[in-house]
């Protein structure tokens, strides 16, 4: 049993290792030297050149190494029949919803204008909102979505989730489809977009999604960069419609240089950081997957293409 690995995160050793604690008798292969490429049985990658995957004629599962596949799903030499699998591990999901407590509490809390009077030498205090009284909208409540709602739930907040089928958690309003997302954008006065890309979601997040929102409302944006519209969203932020926005994701990464989003002072921005998958845990998810399969059991976490999730 082969497993061809490929990504560009810095961490391979790690990743390395922990896979063969796992299953020391697994035939690794760190490509681009992968031997016959017949051999190869599973693949576990990021961002894999175009047709690559192709070249495998044996391959059972494709891997994505983060929860985002469009990586994969934009590759239009895909091999057909071959399930691609997104990465479900519990540091992932933990550090995704740290994340997104953290910058809703940060606009929650006025910090963007509390910096804003410390540059000034200011001291003022600003009128504190009840947590009940803060509208937080979630785009997507799959497994990162619904974890971090969950907790803006216990953290007392107004919480509502907006995805493209009806959603049941305890505790958040439901809005979706095209008819719902236009009111679930009106009751948003702190939006996190936690969308998978899709040709649906690219440019979503546009100068009508903005308008619908109330006046002053807040952007934590950690899907993808395609879906927000960057120079609607600088209108609404230069117009006063929005009060700030937390952004880890862009169109472009690494954001060039002359970005008007680096010294924006009402933008925080985070170079594609706000969740990272931990090495034991994808790894175990990964060789559970793999002995589920070679024992006849189906796999967990399989990714509709058609749908992009």
């Amino acid at each position: 049993m082969a497993l061809l690995f490929k990504f560009d995160i810095g961490r391979g050793d790690s990743w390395r290792r922990a896979l063969l604690e796992l299953d020391p008798g697994l035939d690794l292969r760190a490509w681009p030297e992968v031997g016959d490429p017949a051999d190869i049985d599973y693949a576990l990658v990021w961002r894999p050149p175009p047709g690559e995957l192709k070249s495998y004629p044996n391959l059972k599962v494709i891997f994505s190494i983060f929860a985002g596949i469009d990586h994969l799903s934009s590759d239009p030499e895909l091999p057909a029949g071959v399930p691609v699998v997104r990465m479900v591990e519990p540091g992932l999901t933990a550090g995704m919803t740290e994340f997104v407590l953290m910058s809703v509490l940060y606009h929650h809390r006025f910090m963007l204008d509390y910096a804003a009077q410390a540059r000034k030498h200011i001291w003022r205090e600003i009128d504190q909102v009840p947590a009940g009284d803060r509208r937080v909208g979630i785009m997507g409540l799959g497994v990162l979505g619904g974890d971090a709602a969950e907790k803006l739930v216990a953290l007392g907040f107004d919480v509502a989730g907006w995805s493209g089928s009806p959603k049941d958690l305890p505790g958040v309003t439901s809005f979706h489809g095209a008819d719902g997302f236009l009111p679930f954008l009106n009751r948003s006065d702190i939006l996190v977009c936690l969308l998978p890309l899709t040709p649906e979601t690219t440019g979503i997040l546009d100068a009508r999604a903005f308008a619908a929102l109330p006046e002053g409302a807040s952007l934590v944006s950690v899907g993808r960069g395609p879906q927000v519209v960057e120079a609607d969203l600088l209108a609404a932020l230069d117009s006063g419609r929005l009060n700030g926005a937390t952004l880890d994701v862009f169109r472009d990464e690494p954001l060039p240089e002359d970005s008007p989003f680096w010294d924006h002072p009402r933008v925080v921005v985070v170079p594609h950081i706000a969740s990272m998958t931990m090495a034991r845990g994808a790894c175990a998810f990964v060789i559970d997957n793999i002995r589920r399969l070679e024992a006849g059991q189906p796999l967990l976490h399989v990714v509709d293409l058609d749908k992009g999730y």
